[in-house]
């Protein structure tokens, strides 16, 4: 529609600025409307075929220059060319650079001439006034086109960095409900395999325990599989609440569970954000897991704090007893998952043996 109207306003311009008698001659009206008509209708589908436009518009501005209509029909050449220069991807630097010269050429040669009243100036002066107009066109093109490039590649890479941290954050919580409920599980049954065939009632608990943990590892899972598996309405469907501070005597009773004594205590002022609670959810459980998995049976204290904007996580262990061994091996993750929460959310992480005495120490900092 806006092309359209500008078609119609540069169908009018012409009759404006035909040249007056003594100048030239002054062109028939039948002339100048089939002129204005060339020059000025193909723009209204510029945006379907610039280049094409582009070549009618300015053959016609052309003939129109030297049927004495004046430099004012180059206006329309440039409407057609801004359009070329902002959608076009092909190499189009050194044509930029041949039409910017040879606009300043222009330029400085009208301003010596003293043309500004092309009435009484020469066609070479007018044609040279459209070539300013044109150049100057381009270059305003070619302007907003780098800059639409330049945006464009911005969201193209915003995009793949949002890929990524999704697929890291996705990683970590697979991470933890993996070595979180697996670690249990291995504890628990290697104490049944031990105390089977002399106490089963110990066995029947580790086996119970092993249940309860593998069907909440399985919930997990899925939940969190659903997200990379989500289709078109599946957003209003299985919505739970976001792990948080709450959920955190859950973990307390699955590390009492796997022989470790814990003592937690909050101190919860104010209510944090989703994500730093899911955050310091996630922390916790990581810092438990590790002390089952090379500390069990011992004592352990959980210490949460969310005050002034600050979620404050302290995890410290008594150390395993004498001539105790790590009951799963291997691992090294849980610390690193850790380490990009809480940058994640600018934070700082402590982590390390407890200097002058047994145990171990985890002491994260959320701001928010």
């Amino acid at each position: 529609m806006l092309d359209g109207a500008a078609a119609l306003g540069f169908a009018l311009l012409p009759q404006l600025a035909v040249v007056r008698p003594g100048t030239g001659g002054t062109p028939d009206g039948v002339t100048v409307a089939l002129l204005s008509l060339v020059t000025a209708l193909p723009l209204a589908v510029r945006r379907l075929w610039p280049v094409p436009v582009f070549a009618v518009v300015l053959t016609g501005s052309c003939a129109a220059l030297a049927a004495g209509l004046g430099p004012a029909v180059f206006l329309a050449a440039a409407y057609a060319l801004y359009m070329v220069a902002t959608t076009r991807r092909q190499q189009l630097g050194r044509s930029a650079v041949l039409v910017g010269g040879a606009s300043a050429a222009g330029a400085a040669l009208l301003t010596v001439t003293g043309g500004s009243n092309y009435q009484g100036g020469t066609q070479a002066v007018q044609l040279l006034f459209g070539l300013l107009v044109l150049g100057t066109t381009w270059a305003a093109g070619a302007a907003v086109r780098e800059r639409r490039e330049s945006l464009r590649r911005t969201i193209e890479q915003a995009a793949e960095q949002a890929k990524v941290e999704e697929r890291m954050r996705i990683a970590r919580d697979i991470h933890d409900v993996v070595t979180h409920s697996v670690g249990l599980i291995a504890i628990k049954a290697g104490v049944a395999n031990h105390v089977v065939a002399t106490h089963p009632e110990e066995a029947r608990e580790a086996l119970t325990v092993i249940e309860e943990v593998s069907r909440r590892a399985l919930r997990d899972m899925r939940a969190t599989l659903k997200v990379l598996r989500r289709e078109h309405g599946d957003e209003q469907r299985d919505l739970q609440p976001v792990r948080g501070l709450a959920d955190l005597p859950l973990l307390v009773r699955t590390a009492e569970a796997a022989g470790v004594g814990v003592e937690l205590r909050t101190d919860q002022a104010e209510e944090p954000p989703d994500g730093v609670a899911l955050a310091a959810f996630r922390i916790v459980q990581e810092a438990l897991t590790n002390v089952v998995k090379h500390a069990a049976p011992t004592r352990c204290l959980v210490r949460v704090t969310a005050r002034a904007g600050l979620m404050t996580i302290d995890v410290t262990d008594e150390g395993p007893g004498p001539g105790h061994r790590a009951t799963v091996p291997g691992g090294g993750m849980g610390l690193v998952g850790m380490k990009e929460r809480v940058a994640a959310h600018g934070g700082t992480l402590t982590a390390g043996p407890r200097p002058g005495a047994a145990g171990f120490h985890v002491l994260a900092t959320l701001p928010y």
